[in-house]
């Protein structure tokens, strides 16, 4: 029998506000508990946002089944007209932030073979000694200056250092591309875009505030996508052995990417190709550091559990949290019926932690088998360099991290260390 989608009656906890983010966890995880029992998917409002086009509201996709399902019917689960954002993205944003994620096929498919062209196995397989380079000066680094904030020393470090040298950006903008990440991701921080904290909280921004915040976002767009293009136009005059290179002269069957999906998708690429792994290691600090059990398991074969401890961390931390889909046209997901033009949130640090699918979810368990969590759409590539990063793949890395693992573990900060825009 099948049920339709409906709005609920019950009083549920508000996923689509910041208050209910800035909870305890453990309020957090009860909550997401009690959706996964109930018998359908919650609908709930989206707040309004000045300046941002206004909504009817969501369903909430919370079980891995129901994740699983939507994630893999991408004719029915659209990511247009915004995969990235609770409300639909407004044309003054789509210049910079209107990448190939909120897209879909064809176009979607046709810039991912131009993109591809450019991040070859070869090209992989040259970053390893850069990352032995990489590992290694900021291990020294860390030694000689001692630890104090591991997500800027460490956490953010590596992943832009690395990005950047793939593209071939010069290390005199690496500083300016972390600043403007940050307030691309911190669009509701307000360490980054200067809105008072019980305002956001409150719902109660006012437009004026908001156009002071959406100018610093704008900025940050449009300072990195300049950049890009700058380089782009160098390279097409002298290409050099960079991706850079590779994407403007990049041509498949007569396709090529326009100067607009360059820009956003180098946006897409420094921002979210770095905030993961830098959320994902800031994570694995912090886990480590409580879960003393699992660290000490660890380092005792570190070769033997790093790649169980890679998946964990992505499972319990789940780096991004969810993505949106618009329902193209009336359906059926796992006995619910959906209409078109509905919106609904797929939640996947609720999926990973799905009772049904993962036996004692909130345990972390560096040897937990099988491993089937979600992670969100990365691409493939992405997703792989996020695991080389976090795993240290290269024995190198295994000899810097390990060691300063240690130092790490002994010396930082949990709150501080796991202090990032994506997850709390």
């Amino acid at each position: 029998m099948t049920a339709t989608a409906v709005p609920s009656t019950r009083p549920q906890p508000d996923l689509m506000t910041l208050a209910f983010w800035v909870r305890p966890q453990a309020e957090r995880l009860a909550a997401f508990a009690r959706l996964r029992a109930e018998p359908e998917p919650a609908f709930f409002d989206i707040p309004k946002v000045p300046l941002f086009p206004s909504g009817t509201g969501a369903y909430a996709l919370v079980t891995h089944a129901d994740v699983t399902e939507a994630s893999h019917r991408p004719k029915l689960f659209s990511n247009e007209p915004t995969a990235n954002a609770m409300v639909d993205m407004p044309r003054w944003l789509a210049p910079y932030f209107g990448s190939m994620i909120n897209m879909d096929d064809p176009r979607h498919a046709q810039i991912r073979r131009v993109v591809a062209q450019a991040f070859t196995p070869r090209t992989l397989e040259n970053i390893e000694p850069d990352l032995q380079r990489r590992a290694t000066r900021i291990v020294d680094d860390l030694i000689a200056t001692g630890p104090r904030d591991f997500v800027e020393q460490v956490a953010a470090r590596l992943p832009v250092e690395v990005i950047c040298d793939l593209l071939g950006i010069p290390e005199r903008y690496h500083r300016r591309i972390v600043s403007r990440t940050n307030v691309i991701l911190g669009n509701t921080d307000p360490e980054y875009i200067g809105l008072s904290r019980d305002r956001l909280l409150a719902g109660t921004v006012g437009r004026t505030e908001m156009m002071f915040a959406s100018a610093r976002l704008i900025r940050a767009g449009r300072d990195l996508f300049g950049l890009v293009r700058r380089l782009g136009q160098e390279r097409r005059r002298q290409p050099t052995n960079d991706v850079i290179s590779r994407l403007v002269n990049a041509n498949v069957d007569g396709e090529s990417l326009t100067p607009q999906e360059l820009g956003s998708f180098f946006i897409l690429l420094v921002v979210a190709g770095n905030e993961t792994t830098r959320t994902a290691l800031a994570h694995a600090l912090h886990l480590f550091t409580i879960h003393q059990d699992q660290r000490d398991l660890l380092l005792s074969n570190f070769d033997g559990h790093i790649a169980g401890a890679v998946e964990e961390i992505l499972r319990y931390a789940t780096p991004v949290i969810q993505f949106r889909r618009t329902v193209t046209q009336d359906c059926d997901l796992n006995g619910t019926q959906f209409h078109a033009g509905d919106k609904v949130v797929l939640f996947y640090n609720s999926a990973n932690r799905d009772e049904r699918v993962f036996e004692d979810p909130d345990r972390f368990d560096i040897t937990r088998s099988p491993n089937r969590h979600r992670v969100s759409v990365a691409p493939a590539r992405i997703t792989a360099w996020a695991r080389t990063w976090l795993a240290g793949k290269s024995p190198c890395c295994c000899e810097r991290f390990s060691p300063g693992c240690r130092i790490f573990v002994r010396s930082a900060s949990p709150r501080r260390c796991c202090r990032t825009s994506s997850t709390a």
